[in-house]
């Protein structure tokens, strides 16, 4: 019996020997869906190129097989876990014997006349080993966008109009992937198994034709068999009052759709708010800087605010000193996490000191340091320690 080609299923499927069952399973989807024979009739090379990927997946999908094959190098349903069938030099050693009803496959004896066992194993069981392609279901993903919006849409909210790029469920087939009734597989006439020989062994296998489901799909030629087409809409979409830069808006049910019905995945919207040139926000606080005479600052005086709101009374004490800070509360910004609260607002006071180009304005301001002399710097060196 002459030897057949080795294949080493993690260099088929293009995976490195450490990658997940999911990371798996998505390549085999992926290049299923690239070879399947019924998206490439007549073509030999590619129903032949998709029986190999078919066993390939059912053994390294399935965590035991998995293991048998990473321990062997081959897979065989008559290797019990744990070890192999026969006997073998050293743990898992390349010398292992099967013995079929009088059949012997020597596993590694230079020169002998045997074939091995994963030899014979990968020339009659590349047909497929009951890997069904029947739709499966699979949730959307999520999807993200940055979107940038104004001061005054952050701090009110607003509804925005967004264009958005997405996987949505194809309506030639509604998400199924296929069109029609499906037909019985004329390999084998809807048994979902064929029988393969070697020598006076018999195999029953699934079919690679149907995949062992014993039905033909025709895929949708829309969307390529996959259930879902790429399309691009425009939604609304409602900014809640006192989101800031960073946040996350979610949008239920805008993500890619999922597959044969499964739900959809969510759209997440990550919100840039532009600065305000008065306005400077600070988590859900405002801060401004209001100028003053030195009489309002002096002798105190009620003065008009700009707030998010509109304009705002506010009393300004007597002595108050530039850079002093007058607390406005419930001023700030709506809470986006607390409903029916809001932060603070904090006016610094600037004083304004009047230009002494004025004659009068000179001779007054030296009475009034003849009148309350004061030395702000008096205790300023003994602070500083010079």
């Amino acid at each position: 019996m002459p030897t057949a080609t080795k294949t080493d299923y993690y260099e088929l499927l293009g995976v490195p020997r450490k990658a997940s069952a999911k990371d798996i399973r998505a390549v085999f989807r992926k290049l299923a869906r690239k070879y399947h024979p019924d998206l490439n009739p007549g073509d030999k090379s590619a129903e032949e190129k998709f029986k190999q990927l078919q066993e390939a997946y059912d053994v390294l999908s399935d965590p035991k097989k998995r293991q048998i094959y990473d321990q062997f190098g081959f897979y065989s349903e008559n290797i019990p876990e744990g070890g192999a069938a026969g006997t073998a030099e050293g743990s898992g050693g390349p010398n292992v014997n099967f013995d079929f009803g009088g059949f012997d496959f020597g596993g590694g004896t230079p020169g002998g006349s045997g074939t091995s066992f994963r030899d014979l194993f990968s020339q009659f069981f590349r047909s497929g080993t009951g890997t069904a392609m029947e739709p499966e279901q699979e949730p959307g993903g999520d999807l993200e966008y940055q979107l940038e919006i104004d001061f005054w849409d952050a701090v009110r909210g607003s509804v925005k109009k967004l264009s958005i790029t997405r996987m949505d469920t194809c309506e030639t087939c509604h998400g199924t992937g296929a069109i029609g009734s499906p037909q019985t597989c004329p390999v084998c006439n809807g048994s979902g198994t064929v029988q393969q020989a070697a020598g006076k062994m018999r195999f029953r296998v699934p079919c690679s034709r149907c995949g062992g489901t014993g039905k033909i799909h025709t895929p949708c030629r829309t969307c390529g068999g996959q259930g879902r087409v790429r399309r691009t809409e425009t939604i609304e979409v409602r900014i809640p009052a006192g989101v800031n830069s960073g946040s996350r808006v979610r949008v239920a049910g805008k993500g890619n759709a999922g597959t044969m019905g499964a739900p959809p995945g969510d759209l997440y919207l990550r919100v840039e708010v532009r600065p305000h040139p008065f306005f400077e926000r600070r988590g859900n606080h405002i801060h401004t800087r209001v100028p003053v005479t030195v009489s309002e600052a002096t002798l105190g005086a009620k003065i008009e605010v700009p707030t998010i709101d509109g304009r705002s009374l506010v009393r300004n004490p007597p002595g108050t000193s530039c850079g002093s800070t007058l607390r406005l509360r419930e001023k700030g910004v709506p809470n986006a996490a607390r409903p029916g609260t809001r932060g603070d607002q904090y006016v610094e006071i600037q004083i304004v000191v009047p230009k002494p180009t004025d004659e009068r304005v000179r001779n007054l301001m030296k009475e009034l340091e003849s009148i309350a002399p004061e030395d702000p710097r008096k205790d300023l060196f003994a602070r500083a320690g010079v």
